[in-house]
């Protein structure tokens, strides 16, 4: 959630609906530093709103709660002893979030999910959490348990001494049940067996396939430019007055080619649409959420989440992502959680990004924002052009565009663009934080990221128990520059999520927003809803790629959210008003043309009920194309019936994931037959109805039938999406995959050339999905 609550929203709405109209104008026109300081007035006379906003916290639970941890504890056992081991393992990581640091329940926590780690096959995590559970002070009596455990991961990773070491203590020295006595048993036969076979045992399969993931492809060659960090040396920096600072290739460009790898300068975890429980719930929400999948500082997908000491919400991938994460931002943010929560990911990412580049910075620019020079570095000299004698926005002294705060504070925050009630609701809730700064004592905290050179001056931080510093008015400010700035230069950071339980041969994934952040550089791309770039992420990191030739002189283009042959051009260009600019790429231009109907809408029309001859007309009533038919149909019932079959198919694969497929399969099939009565046969559902039949029969192991459904689905999403789209991509992905299940090898084998030309383009050639094609390549070419 980017913006407040609603709540939150409809709060401050009615505020502004209350102000005196002359106060309201001054608002409008106000700028940033005046914004803010009227905001602390108007927020400090505000009681009622500022006990509205603590009420509306409380919903947000982000402090340890015992009771939470205790109700997880049970789900996680009843998961575990059904066998659903991964279900388990993230109820169990809850408990961890929840549970009081020092008591005596955090080591069970951690032993309980060693154990789920164990039947997982996680043995090097499941010894981390068996280390853990032994330093929080694991019950002695209960020792032998996790100290058979942690011998049978050890020989599983065959490393037999300190296996049998363990084996050895145990048997010596502690008493054991029956059940316990028979397990050490095993174990012990198990530790001889593998010494006598030593390297025996090994899969002589092994060092070969160790080989293969040595030799995936050629390292990139990548040389980086001398004057745009991160950024390739085939590029280069111009700025105009119509298209701002823009990139441009310096040279031919061919797809693949990688021309942006970038770190984001700060990001910030969408939490999830669950995480707010209502007023007096007692429920606990069980569902894995983004908080609980990804590392809340580096965004790596999370197995055994290492939780924060002092709030349930942050967790972390490691050790040492959790201390770095509280070197840099979160001793700060911790006991502010259910507040950033409240006021949504926008304001979060304001925050943390006056944290990350600490006050010293931020006060030097936003005091150079006052000044009429507009000089960054001093009044006398001037930022040197790259190109011209004119310097453009956000470099250094020496002319180079780095991935840094001066750059990130130049985007362009369109102050004056903004409504005026979504303006005084952002500054609101950046006065808001800074209030609770205060009132928690963090200040000095905040204003302590600062310079050695600055640390010994004395501040003066005259001010009223209601009325904010002038340092954090400051801060207020520079915050509320971020949170407009983001509206046209957030970043959304994605990744390939499953869909389903995971389980199954066919793997189905599809692209979900887990996280908002600044990219300075990749910021200088203008938009084109028919872009020659494509964006993927690893982590924090960005990587754009060229996703078809660029020229050199031409400008390299990505795309903002709404593409050319998803979505028709009023419907573009309404959704990216919101950037403050109108559209004119070459998309744009030719289906804005008298007389050109949007690819989109041919594809996507409806068909006549009768003779199936596609439906015209842009009124309320469309006509049968077949002028012998003349039959005419409301857009109104057409529409209704489209929603009563998408709610149709819905249910269909709600049947697949209670694993009831043959009930799947027969409602599929007769939404497929509703559909080719009012459809076009090209519409995208058709292709959706055919991936998901796909979808059912790989579950049943029917490999040809899937296979069958998956073509048809292709053919479609090709039509729509065209033959090298990210999309075909990832259908001849989940294709290949039934071949290799099916062992069709000779049109596996074709299948995974073309999926890898395509995806090594869009995510290059070391990512998870070229990787996985690989391994099946390599397995079907053993075959005999």
């Amino acid at each position: 959630m980017a913006l407040p609550v609603a709540e939150w929203q409809a709060r401050t709405a009615r505020l502004w609906a209350a102000l005196d109209p002359a106060l309201r104008e001054r608002l409008a026109a106000a700028s940033l530093h005046d914004a803010v300081r009227l905001g602390c007035d108007l927020l400090r006379s505000e009681e009622e709103e500022e006990a509205a906003l603590v009420r509306l916290c409380r919903r947000a639970r982000t402090d340890k709660e015992p009771e939470a941890a205790s109700c997880y504890r049970e789900q996680g056992n009843r998961e575990f002893k059904r066998g659903r081991y991964q279900a388990a393992l993230r109820l169990y990581s809850k408990v961890a979030s929840h549970q009081l640091p020092g008591s005596p329940e955090v080591s069970v926590c951690f032993a309980n999910r060693s154990a789920a780690l164990l039947h997982l096959g996680h043995f090097e995590v499941c010894l981390e959490d068996i280390a853990r559970a032994e330093s929080c002070g694991y019950p002695d009596r209960l020792l032998p348990k996790v100290l058979l455990r942690k011998a049978e991961c050890l020989l599983c990773l065959e490393r037999l001494q300190e296996a049998q070491d363990i084996l050895s203590v145990l048997e010596s020295k502690i008493a054991l049940d029956g059940v316990m006595t028979t397990h050490l048993a095993r174990l012990k036969k198990l530790s001889q067996l593998k010494v006598k076979l030593g390297d025996k045992e090994r899969c002589p399969a092994e060092p070969a396939r160790e080989a293969r993931g040595g030799t995936q492809g050629e390292p990139e060659i990548w040389e980086e430019n001398s004057r745009i960090s991160g950024a390739s040396s085939s590029l280069s920096l111009s700025f105009d007055e119509e298209r701002g600072r823009h990139l441009v290739a310096s040279q031919d460009i061919v797809p693949g080619q990688s021309l942006v790898k970038e770190e984001a300068f700060v990001s910030v975890l969408c939490p999830g649409e669950s995480l707010p429980l209502q007023d007096g719930d007692t429920a606990w929400d069980t569902g894995a959420t983004n908080a609980d999948l990804y590392c809340h500082r580096c965004l790596r997908q999370l197995l055994a989440s290492v939780p924060c000491q002092g709030c349930s919400y942050a967790k972390y991938c490691s050790q040492d992502c959790a201390d770095m994460a509280w070197q840099q931002y979160h001793s700060t943010e911790c006991s502010l959680g259910a507040l950033l929560l409240t006021l949504g990911v926008f304001c979060h990412v304001a925050f943390r990004t006056v944290l990350l580049a600490g006050f010293a910075e931020v006060s030097r620019l936003v005091a150079w924002s006052h000044r009429g020079d507009k000089n960054l570095q001093n009044p006398e000299a001037s930022c040197k052009a790259l190109s011209d004698s004119r310097g453009v926005p956000g470099c250094g002294s020496n002319g180079r565009y780095q991935s840094s705060y001066q750059a990130l504070f130049h985007l362009l925050p369109h102050t004056e663009q903004h409504s005026p009630e979504h303006k005084f609701l952002c500054t609101l809730s950046v006065v808001a934080i800074c209030k609770q700064l205060q009132a928690a004592g963090l200040e000095a905290a905040v204003l302590s990221q600062e310079s050695p050179q600055q640390w010994s001056k004395p501040k003066t931080c005259e001010k009223t128990s209601d009325e904010l510093s002038s340092e954090l008015k400051t801060v207020a400010e520079a915050m509320l520059r971020h949170v407009l700035q983001l509206q046209c230069n957030a970043q959304a950071i994605t990744v390939m999520q499953e869909l389903g339980p995971g389980d199954g041969a066919v793997v189905d994934k599809k692209p979900v927003r887990v996280a908002t952040a600044f990219f300075p550089v990749l910021s200088l791309l203008n938009h084109s809803c028919c872009p020659n770039t494509s964006v993927s992420f690893s982590g924090t990191a960005a990587t754009v790629r060229a996703s078809q030739p660029i020229s050199s002189g031409q400008e390299v283009l990505h795309c903002y959210g709404p593409h050319w042959c998803r979505m028709r051009v009023a419907e573009r260009q309404q959704l990216l008003s919101q950037y403050f600019f109108e559209c004119r790429c070459q998309a744009c231009l030719q289906e804005l043309e008298p007389g050109v109907k949007s690819v989109v809408s041919i594809r996507n029309a409806f068909c006549c009920p009768k003779c199936q001859a596609q439906m015209q007309g842009e009124e309320d009533t469309l006509c049968c194309s077949n002028e012998a038919c003349a039959t005419s149909v409301s857009r109104d019932h057409l529409s209704g019936r489209l929603q009563d079959l998408q709610q149709q198919i819905k249910k269909a694969l709600d049947l697949l994931r209670v694993r009831k497929a043959d009930q799947a399969i027969k409602m599929l099939l007769k939404c497929q037959m509703d559909a080719g009565t009012f459809l076009s046969p090209e519409h995208l559902l058709m292709g959706e109805m055919e991936d998901h039949l796909a979808q059912v029969y790989a579950t049943l192991g029917k490999w040809q039938e899937a296979a069958r459904h998956l073509k048809k689905s292709i053919e479609i999403v090709e039509m729509h999406h065209g033959p090298s789209s990210v999309e075909t991509g990832h259908e001849l992905f989940k294709l290949a995959q039934i071949l290799f299940n099916g062992f069709a090898v000779s049109e596996a084998l074709s299948t995974i050339q073309r999926a890898e030309g395509i995806l090594s383009v869009h995510f290059g050639p070391q990512s998870a999905q070229i990787q996985e094609l690989q391994e099946m390549k390599a397995c079907l070419s053993e075959l005999p």
